[in-house]
């Protein structure tokens, strides 16, 4: 009776240390993303740090995105649109968007803080 009070204890103290499951991708993280435009009046060049946290993107502003398992990206930020592929800590896509109602796109890179 007395192990199986210990083994009874034990198996709860271990729960209770454990504490709630969090689901993690393997591209969560702080990331920090390079803009380049190469066609348009955008910005030339910008550059933006981005949260991953569950698969999902976070950022300054209306920033909407999620990243799969396989590290497909697909994000909006205020009516600019980006897709890519991250591998590790790096990653590299397309974007485009408009400024001032011009059309503009360029690349991106971003690698994980």
């Amino acid at each position: 009776m007395q192990i199986r009070k210990m083994f009874a204890f034990s198996f709860v103290a271990a729960a209770l240390l454990a504490g709630p499951a969090v689901a993690q991708t393997p591209y969560d993280g702080l990331w920090n993303v390079k803009i380049q435009t190469r066609t348009g009046s955008c910005e030339p060049s910008s550059q933006y740090p981005l949260t991953v946290l569950d698969g999902r993107v976070s950022g300054a502003g209306d920033v909407m995105g999620k990243i799969g398992r396989e590290g497909i990206v697909k994000v909006s930020i205020q009516g600019v649109y980006a897709s890519g592929q991250l591998n590790g800590n790096a990653g590299s896509g397309r974007w485009n968007g408009a400024s001032l109602g011009i059309a503009c796109s360029g690349r991106w890179e971003a690698a994980r803080d």
